[in-house]
């Protein structure tokens, strides 16, 4: 057990958490039942009268928990709760559990009987907060959504349990803010990111790239954000805003000369037109009053919960390494929240401190403790894979959550680190001196590895480590309807396999069929990939009556994508092996073999509505209101997913497996990469790395950002039949593990 040093006069974590109450929801029992019962009708509009909720009077208290109970004779499932979140959070215990049934991101499977089951049970959290959200998740999955998506979304946060969140959008009122400051409407359009690159813009990494960014948008998105906000709080969800963070646009030097405004280091080689914003030193006088006047504006149009997350140095190096300067700048941005709201309290994400020789444990100490114990909260981020409370002796007193990051950029490939979340959350609330006060999800994107998360929240809740292999054949039973041996041998593959890392290296997801081509491709994987490739051949041999459930076919494509994500890194090799004996017969057999590969994959990704380039374009363009942002907004969606930037700056890190990138962005870059290979064996020369990349940027990627094709919303193909087929030409190739170092 890790032993952390108890520091005289801090309080424990259940004083911490008694302290914290004050950003628990104060919206009425009243209000939370029936926006939890509104939550069961959305569900079950023809069977809502058979559940009933009860929330607690006292409801504003340390205890999170739900009560159901049916007993003989009665038809009604009675749901007493804490708030309506665990209302909720109930509900969805008794339909999965009791009636095997199932809810996901994108899909719901519910069969309600004519007599519901008995059940007498309480259940209370183990977690006084569940945390959802990472700041990148605006820009990777939720920046098109409207006010329908964002509906079903929340009530799957509050079906999950999630009871803490947070409401980033605030770009129209900085637009009030800087107008007031005397910037100019060029100086602010110059400044703001588009759409999907906002969060970006928001924590200093850019600016003005993507943009310019429409009144119109700012109004509609402050618009939908009271929307989500309202729904959120009706549930008992406390609600972050933003804080001020002392990023600014570059034109306030104009406004203040003989202020310390330091530009930002440059953030992933954006040019001087896009990168390096400048940062207003906490110290100077103007941070309080830029600051206050921002934190006024935002709690008089989204009110408060008493939350404010303010992200001053994420990938963003402070000016001075000095624990003077670090303390100082901490305690004036708390003391900026205090002078608007005296119960205020500061959310960090903990990204900062993560492998960044920056953040000594002094520099770390002297930057949490100047703030008073409890009024700052971090988000441990990457918990599973990057703990930080362990060096940091449990942030040297101040409340964390532990959170689950596992996903950069929304990209598709199945991983995860199951068994490590299973325990490592039970071992650190657990440890001496712990501060730990809930457990989250911090995904940068979401639509991706959806049993990953729901295992992360439920175990959040739960007291005692889950038998793994047991919670996902229960959950296997609720997402498809039937209990089937070849879909259990099928999960327990994927278990040992893809769900089993451990490891210290990201995995920002960028595999080979998804990466700009190059000599110098890395493929590795963590798992036996022949091992891994049988999870396909028994989800085909399922039984045929789960053909036609959806949450089956989306999880098809998925693992059939996933067998031929590892089918191209074993022919990867072998493409590097013929060129580098420069055996031109063997490496047109191989190039063959790859187009086949992409195509295969383009089919499979085509047959799911799941996985179509067409959601991503068509709900960009469907927020537009004028031609110019159509435009505006297709070429932020196509840039975000391919180049990152102007030139490639971030190329491929929010790369998608998506029916259409497949046969029109990556199979392209791969034909030309091929058609290079063979000329310079041709002509007995050394391909050239810094040649090729450049044709590519301007031949396929570049035009592809740029382009106006049209793409289907429509699934094409039948699922079932493509991955058997998919299966039948592809499984003798014997598949190797890709980087033994592992």
């Amino acid at each position: 057990m890790i032993q952390l040093n108890k520091t005289q006069g801090l309080l424990n974590r259940e004083e911490l958490q008694e302290n914290l109450l004050q950003i628990r929801s104060k919206t009425s029992p009243k209000i939370q039942e029936e926006a939890a019962l509104f939550v069961i009708s959305r569900l079950i509009p023809n069977h809502t009268h058979l559940f009933a909720v009860e929330i607690s009077n006292d409801h504003i208290k340390k205890s999170r928990y739900f009560e159901l109970i049916k007993y003989p004779n009665i038809s009604t499932v009675l749901i007493r709760a804490s708030d309506g979140v665990s209302a909720c959070k109930g509900f969805y215990h008794y339909i999965k559990y009791k009636l095997k049934c199932h809810i996901s991101w994108t899909e719901t499977r519910i069969v309600i009987p004519n007599v519901l089951p008995e059940i007498n049970m309480r259940s209370e959290s183990l977690s006084s907060f569940i945390y959802h959200q990472n700041v990148c998740t605006w820009g990777y999955s939720f920046v098109w959504w409207t006010w329908h998506d964002w509906r079903r979304h929340i009530d799957w946060m509050a079906l999950m349990g999630i009871s803490m969140s947070i409401a980033p959008i605030q770009e129209e009122i900085w637009t009030r803010v800087y107008k007031n400051f005397g910037l100019t409407k060029e100086e602010i359009d110059n400044h703001l990111a588009g759409p999907a690159f906002l969060p970006w813009l928001r924590m200093g990494n850019i600016r003005g790239w993507g943009g310019p960014l429409s009144n119109n948008f700012k109004l509609q998105q402050m618009k939908l954000q009271k929307k989500i906000i309202k729904a959120c709080r009706d549930l008992g969800i406390t609600i972050a805003i933003p804080g001020f963070d002392g990023h600014l646009p570059k034109a306030m030097k104009r406004i203040f000369p003989n202020t310390t405004l330091t530009p930002v280091n440059c953030w992933n080689k954006f040019t001087e037109q896009y990168c390096c914003p400048l940062f207003l030193d906490p110290e100077e006088q103007q941070f309080k009053i830029i600051g206050e006047a921002f934190l006024k504006e935002i709690v008089k149009e989204y009110g408060t919960d008493h939350l404010y997350f303010v992200d001053p140095f994420n990938e963003v190096e402070p000016r001075l390494p000095s624990p003077e300067y670090l303390s100082k700048s901490a305690i004036n941005i708390y003391e900026t929240i205090k002078a608007v709201d005296n119960m205020g309290i500061w959310l960090l994400q903990g990204w900062m401190f993560v492998e960044n020789p920056f953040w000594s444990k002094e520099l770390i100490k002297s930057f949490l403790t100047a703030v008073p114990q409890g009024k700052i909260i971090v988000l441990d981020l990457m918990s599973e894979q990057f703990p930080q409370y362990e060096r940091t002796e449990s942030y040297y007193g101040q409340p964390f959550i532990w959170c689950m990051l596992h996903n950069f950029g929304g990209t598709l490939g199945m991983h995860g680190s199951l068994n490590i979340v299973n325990t490592r959350i039970g071992i650190t609330i657990n440890m001496e001196n712990s501060t730990m006060i809930g457990v989250g999800i911090t995904p940068e994107g979401i639509n991706q590895n959806y049993g990953i998360y729901e295992f992360a929240l439920e175990r959040g809740w739960e007291h005692k480590d889950f038998n793994v292999k047991d919670w996902f054949y229960k959950y296997i039973e609720a997402r498809y309807g039937i209990k089937d041996e070849y879909l259990e041998n099928a999960w327990e593959i994927v278990l040992r396999t893809v769900y089993s890392y451990r490891g210290l290296i990201k995995l920002h997801g960028k595999y080979t069929i998804t990466r700009r081509p190059s000599l110098k491709i890395e493929p590795y994987s963590w798992y036996d990939p022949e091992d891994f490739k049988n999870s396909l051949k028994f989800m085909l041999e399922a039984n045929s009556s789960v053909y036609n459930n959806p949450l089956y076919q989306y999880d098809l494509v998925d693992i059939t994508r996933q067998f031929l994500q590892l089918v191209a890194d074993k022919l990867y090799f072998k493409l590097k092996e013929s060129y580098k004996t420069k055996n031109l017969t063997s490496l047109e057999e191989t190039i063959q073999s790859m187009i086949i590969c992409f195509n295969d994959l383009e089919n499979i990704l085509a047959s799911n509505k799941g996985f179509l380039l067409g959601n991503w374009l068509s709900s960009a363009k469907n927020i537009a209101t004028t031609e110019l942002e159509s435009e505006i907004y297709e070429l932020n969606a196509r840039n975000q997913i391919t180049l990152w930037g102007p030139n490639g700056q971030i190329s491929d890190y929010a790369g998608k497996q998506w029916s259409g990138i497949a046969k029109d962005y990556f199979l392209p870059r791969w034909k030309l990469f091929f058609s290079e290979l063979k000329k310079a064996i041709k002509r007995g020369k050394n391909f050239s790395e810094g040649r090729f990349k450049k044709k590519v940027l301007r031949e396929v990627e570049h035009p592809f950002t740029v382009s106006k094709k049209i793409y289907s919303t429509t699934a094409q193909g039948n699922t079932t039949k493509i991955a058997r087929d998919i299966w039948n030409f592809w499984n003798n190739l014997t598949l190797t593990k890709s980087d033994t170092s592992w």
